[in-house]
């Protein structure tokens, strides 16, 4: 058991300084110097910590990240979501829950234009939580749908999550991101089905109400302005990458132009707008590249101090099968998810679940696509999803923390339900990869 010691001290150093408060980054760089002078030679490691830091970061998997971002953000302020809305919610029709259909909807488009579940709750929340429940929606038709389609950008490329995952676990970004695409889009029909099984449990969580007609001239108008451009944005980064016509950093700088090219033709561009744009980049980035930094001399203070290979060691002796280790780890990223967001929960297990996964030659797409189904769940349990709080933000005054968890919760099953099936089915996610 020499073993424990370090990983007890580590892993236990981690999560008391985060519970002090401790920013993520500063949590692992304190807990790493600890660790440097007890196993790894003093101050000699802590000059080795600092060599590693411009390694780290200097990967070329890491460059999609920043791009990725400012697309997004140039996406959400420029106002072009606003044109997107509006042509689905005139497409969708006089269905039961409409509003809700659309928000999914949306959702999916916003996921494959911007990558960032948080921005995209925000917008959806804010745009159409106020008119759903000016509507007579109940709150689970409200509130879930907004969360449901908002956390799709976990899985659906480009996914900024998938991209720090990739890098971290040294998995083909590309293949990744890619793997995504089948699952995100099988989720969100899964999510539509649960809203209609919805609507015929309870037709009074989502009142019908008239809606204009609109000649099929004016819909076929809107979907050709507002829709089929982003489509093509969709093209320039998912597209390039699954016909192999363009790397994940290629894509993204496609990305970001197409963008740039879609605000000067629909006259949003501003100098303001692009700024923002590119702070908003660079101070994600920047903390992004320093917890990176401070997680790569963890791993491998982790593994030269024996820790790592002491606990393969000691939980594969019980022999309990890959697939029940799997469980066991899905089941600790959705604990952990209830008390801290996925950056945190992503360095604190990858060191410890990688070697696992490896010994049971679980294939790496495959099981970074689990990790990250797993880390979306995340953002939406209590008490501390981060989604929860963005909905909370932006729902009418008054609105419970546990409202919004209730609502939640139907749409966390379906996700799990994938999981499940991604387990059972493999070929769900490596069916695009393997094939270009």
């Amino acid at each position: 058991m020499d073993w424990f010691f370090p990983f007890a001290l580590m892993v236990g150093l981690i999560l008391f300084f985060m519970g002090l408060g401790l920013p993520v980054a500063f949590a692992f760089f304190v807990t790493n110097i600890a660790g440097l002078y007890l196993f790894f030679g003093g101050s000699v490691g802590v000059d080795q910590m600092i060599s590693n830091f411009s390694a780290a970061v200097g990967t070329y998997a890491l460059a999609p990240l920043p791009l990725f971002l400012i697309m997004g953000s140039l996406f959400f302020r420029s106002g072009l979501g606003d044109g997107v809305m509006d042509a689905l919610d005139m497409c969708i029709g006089n269905l039961r829950a409409r509003l809700s259909y659309v928000v999914l909807a949306a959702g999916a488009v916003f996921s494959a234009l911007s990558g960032s579940s948080l921005a995209n709750t925000g917008m959806m929340g804010s745009l159409m939580v106020p008119e759903m429940i000016k509507r007579g929606y109940k709150a689970k038709m409200a509130y879930g749908p907004v969360l449901g389609a908002g956390s799709l950008a976990v899985v659906i490329p480009p996914s900024s999550l998938a991209v720090l995952l990739g890098s971290l676990a040294h998995i083909d970004v590309g293949a990744l991101l890619i793997a995504g695409a089948l699952p995100g889009l099988l989720l969100a029909v899964m999510f539509a089905a649960l809203i209609f099984v919805q609507t015929l449990l309870d037709p009074e969580a989502a009142p019908q109400y008239p809606v204009e007609r609109v000649p099929m001239g004016r819909k076929i108008k809107a979907i050709a302005v507002n829709i089929v451009p982003m489509g093509v944005i969709v093209f320039l980064v998912v597209g390039t990458i699954i016909l192999g016509i363009a790397t994940p950093t290629e894509s993204s700088a496609l990305g970001c132009a197409g963008v740039l090219g879609l605000l000067i033709a629909y006259r949003c561009f501003t100098w303001k707008a692009l700024w923002t744009s590119l702070d908003d980049a660079m101070r994600v980035t920047g903390m992004t590249f320093l917890i990176i930094s401070a997680s790569t001399t963890f791993s491998q203070v982790f593994a030269f101090s024996g820790a790592s290979n002491g606990f393969i060691g000691f939980v594969t002796g019980f022999d309990p099968g890959p697939y029940l280790f799997l469980f066991l780890m899905v089941c600790v990223i959705l604990i952990l998810g209830m008390f801290m967001d996925q950056v945190s929960m992503m360095l604190i297990t990858l060191p410890i679940f990688l070697p696992i996964a490896a010994h049971f030659q679980f294939d790496l797409v495959w099981f970074g696509l689990i990790l990250l189904l797993a880390f979306e769940v995340g953002f939406t349990t209590p008490p501390f999803g981060l989604l929860l709080f963005v909905m909370v933000g932006v729902a009418p005054p008054g609105t419970s923390l546990k409202t919004v968890a209730l609502s939640a919760a139907p749409f966390i099953a379906c996700t799990l339900l994938l999981i499940v099936l991604i387990v059972i089915f493999p070929q769900i996610a490596l069916f695009l990869p393997n094939l270009f």
